[in-house]
């Protein structure tokens, strides 16, 4: 699991320090540019209790509420959870776009990975999903500052620009590339020593 978390932020952060450097890059208007936003939430919370028989769980959130739910068979290694053990969730999310001069508009692609604890370890896993898609500019409203996109499947749509600087070296006609990634990921670790 651990690999797996690994991986899969090292991916999400070498394509986002990929595209946010070529997005700070001062270059002709002919190269590429583009960006990308992260965000990310973690919350912990501690185990109560854990009835192997019937899969139930309760959880102590750090704000003191307590919820129970049904682990269900995917859950691996279960017995190995105890009361006291600290259960963490994380889930982030990642959309970059790149520019690219002339190109088509290809339809959304989406991949999905996932991973679990190996047996006998604490319960963990994860998944992560990845969907691309590239539009073509079809307006540029510098006044306004707005761009309008036609997507794959003919659908338009018109965005503000945050950072109309960005807009220079922009044409109608080029396409923009853009891909959304999102993970999550769950862990249990032992009871902290005390």
């Amino acid at each position: 699991m651990t690999s797996f978390i690994a991986s899969t932020t090292a991916a999400c952060l070498a394509a986002t320090l990929c595209l946010a450097t070529v997005a700070r890059a001062e270059a002709p208007a002919a190269a590429p540019r583009g960006e990308a936003v992260v965000a990310s939430e973690t919350v912990t919370a501690t185990v109560v209790k854990v009835d192997q028989e019937t899969r139930e769980v309760t959880l102590k959130a750090e704000d003191g509420e307590e919820f129970s739910f049904v682990a269900s068979e995917d859950v691996r290694n279960l017995a190995q959870m105890k009361p006291g053990d600290v259960v963490t969730a994380t889930y982030a999310e990642a959309l970059a776009y790149e520019v690219k001069k002339g190109g088509t508009v290809v339809g959304p692609a989406t991949v999905v990975g996932g991973a679990a604890a190996a047996p006998g370890a604490r319960p963990a896993g994860g998944i992560a999903r990845q969907t691309t898609a590239t539009v073509i500019i079809t307006a540029i409203d510098p006044k306004a500052p707005s761009v309008t996109f036609k997507g794959p499947q003919g659908n338009t749509r018109t965005i503000t620009v945050q950072h109309p600087e960005k807009l220079e070296g922009v044409s109608v006609g080029d396409t923009v590339e853009l891909t959304f990634t999102e993970a999550f990921a769950i862990k249990v670790e032992a009871a902290p020593k005390k």
